[in-house]
């Protein structure tokens, strides 16, 4: 229950801050900074350093690639159908194909399931989610930028509108690309290897022979007690929930998979299974669950893809997001119990 309200009150405490103008509109991008360089590595290298992996974990880490894949394809075809904007469906595909794993996917699971589930949830993130927004992503975003960008203007500015489009994507990522260059295959390799809780990643598979010093161990646990925080901090500052005239179809639309068809998948296939009650099967029911990915928001807004449907996508996506998880995790628990 603490868990509970403690998420609630940073949630209100980060929109109080931003509807008083306490802090600048782009505040929660130092908090971003904080969490992505500093608090997700520590929390990363303390609790996958003694994590103990068997291959049940395959399939959750794979989740993540085939909710996308599926939902790319549905957005395209129901986009045909309904009439959607290029760069609506692009938007949906991004941020309604990946989940929050991460700066609430983890909160929700140590509320949920308990900090034994946080080294699980960190690999779906870091091998799932964020792999697949910096490779298939990416792609998405560059395509359906360039489609829009070259409508028009001819089959010659078909690659220029593409390394455009590519290298606006890579840098929302946090590379630093030249503008119009464009991020070359090796370029994206380069920025997923640098991204700092992918190193802690590696680093705590390479000391796993190594017990970490206790004071290490102090420290570190300490730093990545506030993740959790800062994130939801950081979420509540980034709730905004105008535009809803303009792209109320697509909203429904796009939180209808993310919230409700996706978890519902995952939730069947278990089911079908005769899955028992683990903590491999509640995580992979939260993390399914998770509403709009942060990261894949920024790369949408970055490519142009409809930002402001962007921002109602993660604005409303969250908070409700919060609710629908809660909703499915106990679901599952009542079938698979």
């Amino acid at each position: 229950m603490a868990n509970f309200v403690m998420l609630a009150i940073c949630l209100l405490a980060g929109w109080l801050l931003r509807r008083s103008r306490r802090v600048a509109d782009n505040a929660h991008q130092a908090l971003n900074a904080v969490i992505v360089h500093l608090a997700l590595p520590a929390v990363t290298l303390r609790t996958l350093h003694g994590f103990q992996f068997d291959r049940d974990h395959l399939l959750p880490v794979l989740m993540p690639w085939v909710l996308f894949a599926f939902g790319a394809l549905l957005f395209w075809s129901l986009g045909r159908t309904l009439g959607l904007s290029r760069a609506q469906v692009g938007a949906l595909t991004l941020v309604g194909g990946l989940g929050n794993t991460s700066f609430v996917g983890l909160p929700m699971i140590e509320t949920l399931h308990g900090r034994e589930g946080l080294g699980l949830g960190l690999l779906i993130d870091q091998l799932g989610s964020y792999l697949a927004l910096s490779t298939l992503g990416v792609v998405a975003a560059a395509w359906y930028a360039a489609d829009g960008a070259v409508r028009g203007a001819g089959v010659g500015g078909v690659h220029h509108a593409i390394d455009r489009a590519v290298d606006r994507a890579g840098r929302a990522l946090g590379g630093a690309s030249a503008v119009g260059a464009g991020v070359s295959g090796r370029e994206m390799l380069r920025r997923i290897v640098a991204f700092p809780p992918v190193i802690a990643l590696a680093l705590a598979l390479l000391l796993r022979p190594l017990p970490f010093p206790p004071v290490l161990d102090v420290a570190l646990a300490r730093i990545g007690d506030t993740l959790a925080p800062l994130a939801l901090i950081s979420v509540g500052m980034q709730l905004r929930l105008d535009a809803l005239r303009e792209h109320g179809r697509a909203l429904l639309l796009g939180l209808s998979y993310k919230l409700v068809l996706a978890p519902a998948l995952v939730v069947g296939l278990l089911w079908a299974l005769d899955a028992s009650l683990t903590t491999t099967t509640r995580v992979s029911v939260i993390e399914a669950a998770m509403p709009p990915m942060i990261g894949a928001g920024i790369v949408a807004a970055q490519a142009n893809l409809a930002p402001r449907l962007v921002s109602l996508m993660v604005g409303v996506g969250i908070p409700l997001g919060l609710v629908t998880a809660s909703g499915w995790h106990w679901l599952f628990g009542a079938l698979a119990g």
